[in-house]
């Protein structure tokens, strides 16, 4: 009779057991064909009486649909049945990092890395907890070793350059943003913004060839990121390879008229930029024309070290000029709420080393204004 007994126990065991792996690979299946809305419809009232790993799976249905609250009572409920499941933990840290409880989120990050010391996404998580509180080196540390794991995730590889940029340490960025380039898929955004950083600190760095290859191959991946058309396009004045830079010039007058262009290159574009005295000269071409009237097209801004514009050099159309047959264009400045007028005039099709050279001379005091006047509001 005893016999009897223990068999039929091991046997409703063994059915409970198999019920249970049973919901819980259905649900596994069902969370990986993206049926959330199915499983919180049919599963939530009952996932009290699931094991663990199948409300885990309830969750996560929750966590795709960006229900916090929900997800951590899950989890926690999944934590309670089974505290050796170290998922459980890093979505529970992911929930309360997007809910801003930093600190808690660090808590359970590192309970699922003394569980699994081998998954990139734990140390991930763990890093963006430690940026979000801006606390760079930890988050630092934390990315590199989300890195060095077995099959690693993309993001740690595309946040260290940024905390490198983050600590004003350019070169260890830019290599960063090279191993970030080698390591990603081609197809993700962050891809193409590994791309653009290259192609900026090399800009920065002079090294112009590096830039160009850089810009090139991302314009040829996003056709329409018309900032890296602009870039491409001061690559190209700093190379003093000015003929290279007109089909890109074309592109994003086209864009402009097709009213494709927004924020800050919603009405012009910069094409170049040098240093002078310790102030970084920026170049801007204005796509519109007022015909018939006085504008600016060409205006370099000279800005000091917080980025601010002190005052302008510009190429101005003055229609009384032209009708007189002079240049398409004369120079001007505006400095501390004063216009001020130079006797030179520019073609419309000038020589931009000839114009950069003048430029430099008004800012160097080497020649002089021929007329001024104090600026109303335009």
């Amino acid at each position: 009779m005893k016999k009897i007994l223990l068999a039929l126990i091991i046997c409703l065991l063994s059915l409970s057991n198999y019920a249970q792996e049973q919901i819980t690979a259905e649900l596994e299946k069902a969370y990986g064909e993206e049926k959330y809305d199915l499983i919180i419809s049919e599963h939530s009232e009952k996932a009290s009486e699931y094991p663990a790993k199948a409300i885990y799976y309830v969750g996560m249905a929750y966590y795709m649909k960006a229900d916090d609250n929900n997800v951590l009572k899950l989890m926690d409920l999944s934590i309670k049945k089974d505290k050796t499941d170290p998922d459980a933990y890093f979505i529970k840290g992911m929930t309360l990092n997007y809910m801003g409880q930093f600190d808690k989120a660090i808590e359970y990050f590192n309970k699922a890395i003394e569980l699994d010391s081998s998954n990139s996404n734990y140390f991930s998580g763990l890093g963006d907890s430690y940026i979000s509180q801006e606390k760079y080196e930890k988050a630092l540390s934390a990315y590199i070793t989300a890195t060095e794991k077995n099959e690693p995730i993309d993001r740690p590889f595309t946040m260290i350059p940024q905390i490198y940029a983050e600590l004003n340490q350019p070169d260890k960025a830019l290599e960063a943003f090279y191993k970030s380039k080698e390591t990603i898929s081609k197809e993700s955004d962050s891809y193409i913004n590994a791309l653009y950083n290259i192609g900026l600190y090399e800009f920065l760095n002079k090294d112009y060839d590096k830039s160009e290859i850089a810009y090139k191959e991302l314009i040829e991946l996003a056709p329409t990121d018309y900032n890296s058309y602009a870039k491409l396009i001061q690559v190209y004045y700093g190379k003093k390879e000015y003929a290279k830079a007109k089909p890109f010039k074309q592109k994003l007058y086209k864009a402009y008229e097709q009213g494709k262009l927004t924020d800050n290159l919603k009405s012009m574009f910069c094409f170049d930029q040098f240093d002078w005295n310790d102030k970084l000269i920026l170049a801007y071409e204005r796509f519109a024309v007022n015909e018939g009237k006085l504008y600016y097209k060409h205006i370099f801004y000279v800005t000091n070290e917080k980025g601010e514009t002190e005052f302008t050099i510009q190429t101005e159309n003055s229609p009384i000029s032209v009708e007189l047959g002079y240049e398409k264009y004369i120079l001007g400045m505006d400095k501390n709420g004063t216009h001020y007028t130079f006797n030179y005039g520019i073609k419309e099709d000038f020589d931009y080393d000839y114009l950069k050279k003048m430029v430099l001379k008004i800012l160097n005091e080497e020649i002089k204004a021929t007329a001024s006047s104090r600026k109303g509001k335009n």
